[in-house]
């Protein structure tokens, strides 16, 4: 596959661009704060030409550019238990974060909604851009938090021990694991989610988080004090 990431203007998140190989459609994934314009030149470097977006969660730092992506064509997926975030997740911002970012970029942030919002299911496979995505619902973070799938690795990764891919989202990070006290999150379901979700992951599999660097289930398994003993 052809894979690269930005890495958004605050709070660090990456998105993600997912093509069969360049020249071909893509999916751009958790497009969020100032990513746009980086996101339509690094289209037209590599002659990409956009057929979704999917978004492993609604948070305003992994969906704030997304109505600028899709324009009014494409569509924006994202699990159901997450889809009223759409509707203004700056509202569900707590306090303290929206001043934070209000401070750093001098002016309230706006919000639209996309048009066209495409709603996933647990266990769903999403045929897109030539590629077959997985769904895995995988709340805690947020009630919606996914995992995408892909078989395949990003191209010129020479690692023969791997042999799919997984954008986890805010589900799970090199070393660590996504918040739970913010509105929306459980504890008690995220640790069902590593357990249940991330844990019975292959140790094949490359992990592209939505914060941070890249890393693998082989590694997590062993190095990631969240999924000891579970």
């Amino acid at each position: 596959m052809f894979v690269r990431s930005l890495v958004a203007d605050a709070f660090g998140t990456n998105c993600y661009i997912v093509a069969p190989a360049e020249g071909e459609e893509c999916l751009v994934v958790d497009p969020g704060i100032g990513v746009t314009e980086r996101v339509r030149e690094l289209l037209a470097e590599h002659r990409l030409r956009p057929a979704a977006v999917l978004l492993t969660h609604g948070h305003l730092d992994h969906v704030y550019s997304v109505t600028p992506v899709c324009g009014g064509t494409l569509g924006a997926y994202i699990h159901g238990d997450d889809r009223y975030r759409l509707e203004d997740p700056v509202a569900t911002l707590p306090p303290p974060l929206r001043e934070a970012l209000e401070q750093q970029f001098g002016g309230r942030a706006t919000w639209a909604e996309p048009e066209r919002v495409v709603e996933v299911t647990d266990r769903q496979v999403l045929e897109l851009a030539g590629l077959r995505v997985e769904v895995a619902h995988a709340p805690g973070h947020t009630e919606g938090s996914v995992l995408f799938s892909l078989p395949g690795l990003p191209h010129g990764i020479p690692a023969p021990d791997l042999d799919r891919t997984v954008l986890s989202g805010d589900v799970l990070f090199a070393g660590s694991i996504g918040r739970t006290d913010l509105p929306g999150g459980d504890p008690g379901a995220m640790t069902r989610s590593l357990r249940d979700v991330v844990l019975p992951l292959e140790d094949s599999t490359l992990v592209l988080p939505g914060h941070g660097p890249a890393t693998t289930m082989a590694r997590e398994r062993v190095a990631n004090p969240y999924l000891q003993g579970l």
